[in-house]
């Protein structure tokens, strides 16, 4: 079963929580936004640190790197059965100038035609209600238990 590693990078600011999503691009999430977001996140192989492929991805997925204190996050399995780790980092990054790398994909699907796409197309900060409605309804388990292990921290 494929396995996918992820960065649910957040910040504080006038006491709310904000978190970094990535939107998928290309022509099949064109037109897709609630529950179509992401935490940035790849696929881990067999013998890789799932950490290192999470920061790899979120490289790739926005051209720029994070570094910190991760707080290990309790893995999901979503709908399709990948299951997905994450790590939250306090951090800020800017959205404008981020830039993903590009992938080759069949379109129209069983075309043999293929067309290059960027691999994330949209990068933002949602406030903490709203991120929950465009996450993955999946991944909005790691906001609900970063939130948890942020209230018993205070």
């Amino acid at each position: 079963m494929k396995t996918s590693a992820g960065i649910l990078l957040y910040k504080r600011q006038k006491n709310k929580l904000y978190y970094f999503l990535v939107h998928p691009g290309g022509p099949f999430w064109k037109n897709k936004d609630l529950g179509a977001w992401s935490v940035p996140k790849g696929e881990v192989q067999p013998d890789e640190d799932p950490l290192e492929r999470a920061l790899l991805e979120f490289k790739e997925e926005t051209g720029q790197t994070v570094q910190g204190k991760f707080t290990a996050l309790s893995p999901v399995k979503q709908k399709g059965g990948k299951t997905v780790y994450a790590w939250a980092l306090e951090s800020d990054i800017e959205t404008t100038g981020l830039h993903s790398n590009t992938l080759q994909m069949e379109w129209p699907p069983r075309s043999s035609k293929m067309i290059e796409i960027p691999e994330v197309d949209q990068w933002e900060w949602f406030e903490s209600e709203k991120a929950q409605k465009k996450i993955n309804p999946t991944q909005a388990a790691f906001i609900t238990e970063l939130e948890e292990l942020l209230d018993k921290h205070k």
